[in-house]
């Protein structure tokens, strides 16, 4: 009996001592909020774990009236998809990587030969961000457009207090259209 008990004292020990040699996983908790001319236009949160990422993607159907008859006509599914890791955690703040792929259609309005409304282009942009510092308790902003329109990400973070799991949601709210670095028209 009490050679059950060295035993299971001795792996205890052991398990403690390994479970002490292991660094805590850090754990981000960020908002990203999308601004196109200056007005929010939608926003992504969650909580991850550093070196892990986090995928959303939100919708927005819009339908517009064409034709000469102004009428109701094909719908376009403005679509925003972001990729959030955060990369790492140290006085300077957090260091996040984002990819985005985003579908927005052209503001200006085109007509036929004859004055007929035409449906505005979709477009697919998309752009990274390898190393997106955020300052503890301050916004860092990415400009992926500068203008026609201007959009920017901006991201705030926090790090989570031990007991997190990382296992956090994503929420937000959809938005109208967005744009990153690169343009590739459909």
């Amino acid at each position: 009996m009490w050679k059950t008990s060295i035993v299971a004292m001795l792996l205890g020990a052991s398990l403690l001592a390994h479970a002490q040699q292991r660094p805590a996983q850090q754990v981000v908790q960020w908002q990203l909020q999308v601004v196109k001319d200056g007005q929010q236009i939608d926003s992504f949160d969650g909580t991850t774990t550093v070196g892990q990422a986090r995928t959303d993607t939100h919708h927005q159907v819009v339908q517009h009236d064409v034709g000469c008859k102004d009428q109701p006509a094909g719908s376009i599914d403005l679509s925003r998809t972001i990729t959030v890791s955060p990369l790492r955690v140290d006085p300077e703040g957090v260091m996040f990587s984002i990819d985005t792929q985003q579908t927005l259609e052209d503001d200006n309005a085109r007509r036929t030969d004859i004055g007929c409304k035409l449906p505005p282009q979709p477009r697919q942009v998309s752009a990274s961000h390898p190393g997106l510092v955020v300052p503890p308790d301050q916004w860092a902003s990415w400009t992926l457009v500068d203008h026609d329109p201007s959009l920017v990400y901006r991201v705030h973070a926090n790090v989570v207090s031990n007991g997190a799991n990382g296992n956090g949601t994503n929420g937000g709210t959809s938005g109208n259209d967005t744009a990153t670095g690169s343009s590739n028209s459909n």
